[in-house]
């Protein structure tokens, strides 16, 4: 599991030095705060790093991936899908590593 976690961490150190995308402040896509998503992003990957996430903010974390499963066919611009797929594939391996911590 340390490798996920080193893994989760670069990726997390990757993303955050991406500039937020441009026009996507304000109203979202498919009705979702696309700024909010980003902070949500954020907050649970750090916290997965800093150990084990309680029962409710793993099914947050859940949520969070089908989101950007919505979302994600709805951008147009190259460079916010880059930025959103990015911060889904972080959602993703979060989730992985608190499925690991079950086990």
């Amino acid at each position: 599991m340390q490798k996920k976690l080193d893994a989760l961490a670069q990726m997390m150190d990757e993303y955050g030095a991406m500039p937020f995308p441009n026009g996507f402040r304000g109203p979202g896509v498919e009705d979702q705060d696309m700024v909010m998503l980003d902070a949500d992003t954020a907050g649970y990957v750090y916290r997965v790093l800093d150990g084990p996430l309680p029962e409710p903010s793993r099914g947050g974390l859940i949520r969070l991936v089908g989101v950007f499963e919505k979302v994600l066919p709805a951008i147009s611009d190259e460079y916010a899908s880059k930025y959103y797929t990015q911060a889904r594939d972080l959602a993703a391996l979060a989730t992985e590593i608190e499925a690991m911590r079950d086990e």
